[in-house]
């Protein structure tokens, strides 16, 4: 068995979308800092985007994602929530092959220390369709920061233990 320790740590191709009705590409905070984290920590954001919220609108990009194989991992950030436009799970989810439910758990477990019970109000959810993984955060900046630090940054990297999404982009 290969020992992934003196493995080089693999360089994902990603996508960041965000979801709002209200950032423009100038005010968009969260989706900017995933993009700059995602460069810092060795990875490539190869699409971004930005999208009203609109459950067709981010199904046709996300599609379209899904289907490229340049594409490894998406990450959305915004209208994961409880409002009637927050549109994310209803338009990703029926897309994934394989849902990822300890990504929600986990997350919602993590925001109880910043924001208290209001974490039920959070439907983050990730999933794998075409082999590629989906990670849906919250609009926030600080939200997103608290996935990426707590979940995303260690299941990104094909060098962590004992098991990660980049392993099995390997022989992609």
């Amino acid at each position: 068995m290969n020992d992934q320790k003196n493995d080089k740590k693999l360089s994902l191709a990603c996508a960041v979308l965000t979801v709002s009705d209200s950032r423009t590409a100038g005010n968009d905070t969260s989706g900017n800092w995933l993009a700059e984290t995602l460069a810092r920590d060795g990875h490539n954001c190869v699409r971004r985007d930005l999208v009203k919220d609109d459950i067709y609108a981010i199904r046709r990009i996300i599609s379209d994602w899904i289907y490229d194989p340049a594409v490894q991992v998406i990450i959305t950030n915004g209208a994961t929530g409880f409002s009637h436009r927050d549109a994310v799970p209803a338009a990703v989810t029926p897309l994934f092959d394989t849902e990822i439910p300890g990504f929600g758990e986990l997350f919602r477990q993590i925001s109880h220390a910043d924001i208290g019970t209001s974490t039920i109000q959070s439907r983050a959810v990730a999933g794998i369709a075409n082999d590629t993984v989906i990670f849906c955060l919250p609009g926030s900046t600080s939200a997103c920061e608290a996935a990426w630090d707590h979940i995303l940054r260690e299941q990104l990297d094909s060098r962590h233990k004992p098991c990660n999404f980049a392993s099995h982009f390997k022989n992609r």
